[in-house]
Parts: C-alpha cells; structure tokens; sequence
C-alpha cells in the first residue's frame, strides 16, 4: 500500500484535501468516488509529486468523541457497522479522520475486525480504544463499549480544558515577568549605569549588585533564558537512555510539594476512570489492569501497578492488592473493597474518579493561587529594586550639593 495526498471536489462542488492509502491511483479514485468525491490531483507521500501538497489536520479529542457519538446512535438503532461507518465517513468533517475512517471502512469491509482495522492507525486510536472495541466484539455488545468510550474521552477532555485554563494566567504572568526582566536588565539599567557611575560617590551594596546583575546579564543573558529548554532536553534525553535515570526522575516529581500530589490525583483518577470502563465493558480484571496502566505515565506508580497485577493474579482481592502497592490512599482502598463486597464495583470505580477529579481541580486552583501572588511578587520586587538602586544614589548626590 501507498499513501496519496490527494485534492477532490465533493457532491456540492467545493475542493476537499485529505490522505489515505491505496495500492495505485486507480484504487485511489475508485476509493474517494464511493465517498462521493471526485479525484483532481494526488502525490504520492515520499514519492513523486502529482497535483498539490498538502498537509494533514490533526484528529482532536472531540472529533473522536462525535466519531463513537455517531456509532453509538447508528448501531444501537439497529445499522450495520459497515453502513453506519460509511454514513460516519461521509458525514465527517476533519479530512484526516475521513481518511483513517475510508481505511477503516474498507479493512471491514474485506473481512478484518473492527478492532483490528482501528489498531492500523495508532496515530488516530490509542491501544485503550481497540482494546475496548476488541472486548465489545468478544461480548457482542458494541454499543455499550461507545458509550464507555465516549464518558472516557469526554471525561479527559473535561480535564485538559480545565487545566489548560488553569494554567493560561500563570504562564501569561511568567512570560511577563521574563519579557520584563529582559527588557530592564539588558536595555534599561545598562543605559543609566554609566550616569551612576559618575556620580563620585561611594555607592550602596543594593545598587553595585543591581550593576553586576546588569553585566552578567547581559554577557550570559541568552545562556540563562536557553538554560531551562537544553536542562528539559538533557533530563528527556537521559530518561530515554537509562531507565534507572527515569525512575529517579518520576520518583522526584512525585515526592515535590504540592506538583507530587498533584500528579498522583491525577494518575489515580486516569487510572480508575478507565479501568472502571474496561470492567464495564466485560473486559477480565487482569486484562482491564493491564490496558488501563497505558494511561498512567509515571514510572514509580508503574511498578506499584506492576505489583497490583502480580498479586490479583496470585489470588489476591483488588482492594488488598492495591493496598499492598503503596501508591494508593486508603480512601481508594477501602472504597474498592465496598464495591468488592457488593458486587457493584464499577460505580464504586467512577466515585473515586469523580472524588480525584474535583481534588485535582482544587488542586490546581490551590496551585494557580500561590504561583500568580508568587510572580507579582517577583515582579514588584524587581521594579523596587531597579527604583531603589537608581534614584537613591542620586537623591544622595543632591543631599551632597552645595548650592
């Protein structure tokens, strides 16, 4: 199979632009006329350019949302899976995932699973999404397994929204604050320092240091500003090479006040979130563990769900395994055990996502509370410094004329 870039024009005349695999362009065109578009130009991806490039529109959290909206509704009333995704390509909007679901379509179509034919595409669906819809095939039940899909991924797009807007101030003020530190560190005090220089007097400790920090600053100030991004790139790249270095540097961000709590609420409500989901869909507790740790990150939670695993399989109860790993409240544990005994254990499962959720969100906000007092304050006390060290000696030096 080759990858075309290809410019179409659809049934009401208007230009479409997209990607997709096919074996020759005559596949191509055979593949974009059953979508109802017809062929203007294509290049093939790494080979030789035939009409226009273009590029490719990412797939977003709320496109794959309406993308399992759209099969939910279509099969449960009753629409074959081939048909209901040919209405979800035709219907779609973002030219990528009008690709991916072309492709998609068409594996079906030639006798590939739906979870097989999703797994083709790891850019588009995570290992969790095709391991849900590879469970719902097993059960027969796809239409539950949507629906599950759809609480998941609308409860992560929830929280990046949140924490995207959490953290909008912050990071305006820290750019503001750098911007200014710039601008009166490398162009304004160095342009006064000579003035004080000359004022023949012996002058304060505060404003000889605002000097020096001019200097340095402005023989050393592109190193400082490029330090934190070559520090991010040297800890990414040890990481990649030693996993002894990725654990060290997981069990850091864990154990740092305020952020360490922060990221385990978060991890533990990812984790619980989806596991409850996997269990709900029909998936075994031990496959349902083992998708559900792809979306914790941090190496030390890891090899505490590591742990979690080992002991279920062994014959323990969840709620005893998760409290044997350390890594989760007593809150989790005793909650979990409740739903063991009551057999009702994935409520039990989305009331401790929900209860971490709302933690993380206070979290967050708490968090946001002390950064944008603690920037001003930075801010504030720079502008005092720069105003002390100036004007005083030069209120000294006329306090010293003799008029």
């Amino acid at each position: 199979m080759k990858r075309y870039k290809y410019k179409a024009i659809n049934a009401t005349g208007h230009p479409v632009r997209g990607m997709i695999s096919a074996s020759g362009e005559g596949d191509l065109y055979n593949q974009l006329a059953e979508s109802g578009l017809e062929l203007v130009s294509c290049s093939e991806v790494g080979g030789t350019k035939k009409g226009f490039s273009i590029g490719t529109q990412k797939v977003t959290l709320r496109d794959l949302i309406q993308f399992f909206v759209q099969l939910e509704q279509l099969q449960g009333a009753g629409v074959a899976l081939l048909d209901a995704l040919e209405d979800v390509r035709d219907s779609s909007e973002n030219p990528t995932l009008r690709d991916v679901v072309s492709e998609v379509y068409r594996d079906v179509r030639d006798g590939v699973s739906f979870s097989e034919a999703m797994s083709r595409h790891p850019s588009v669906f995570a290992n969790l999404h095709i391991s849900l819809i590879a469970a719902g095939e097993e059960t027969g039940d796809l239409t539950s397994v949507y629906k599950q899909l759809v609480i998941y991924l609308d409860w992560t797009d929830v929280m990046q929204a949140k924490i995207r807007k959490a953290t909008a101030q912050p990071k305006i003020a820290g750019a503001a604050v750098v911007l200014m530190m710039v601008i009166m560190l490398g162009y304004v005090v160095p342009q006064i320092v000579g003035f004080i220089a000359n004022l023949d007097q012996e002058l304060p400790f505060y404003t000889k240091a605002l000097m020096a920090t001019s200097d340095f600053f402005q023989q050393y100030g592109l190193y400082l500003l490029l330090a934190p991004v070559g520090f991010i790139v040297v800890v990414k790249t040890l990481k990649n090479l030693s996993s002894a270095f990725a654990y060290f540097s997981d069990w850091v961000m864990l154990n740092l006040p305020l952020a360490g709590a922060l990221i385990r609420k978060a991890s533990i409500a990812r984790y619980t979130q989806t596991f409850g989901a996997l269990y709900a869909s029909g998936i075994d507790i031990i496959s349902a563990l083992k998708s559900a740790r792809q979306t914790v990150t941090n190496k030390v939670l890891l090899s505490g769900l590591d742990m979690v695993e080992a002991n279920v399989q062994a014959g323990s109860s969840l709620s005893e395994s998760f409290e044997m790993s350390g890594h989760f409240p007593s809150l989790v544990v005793r909650m979990i055990r409740v739903g063991e005994g009551s057999g009702n254990l994935t409520p039990v499962l989305d009331k401790v996502s929900e209860f971490y959720s709302k933690d993380v969100d206070e979290a967050v906000e708490g968090l946001i509370g002390l950064i944008q007092p603690a920037l001003t304050a930075v801010m504030g006390g720079l502008i005092l410094w720069i105003a002390v060290s100036v004007f005083g000696p030069i209120y000294s030096s006329f306090q010293n004329m003799n008029f």
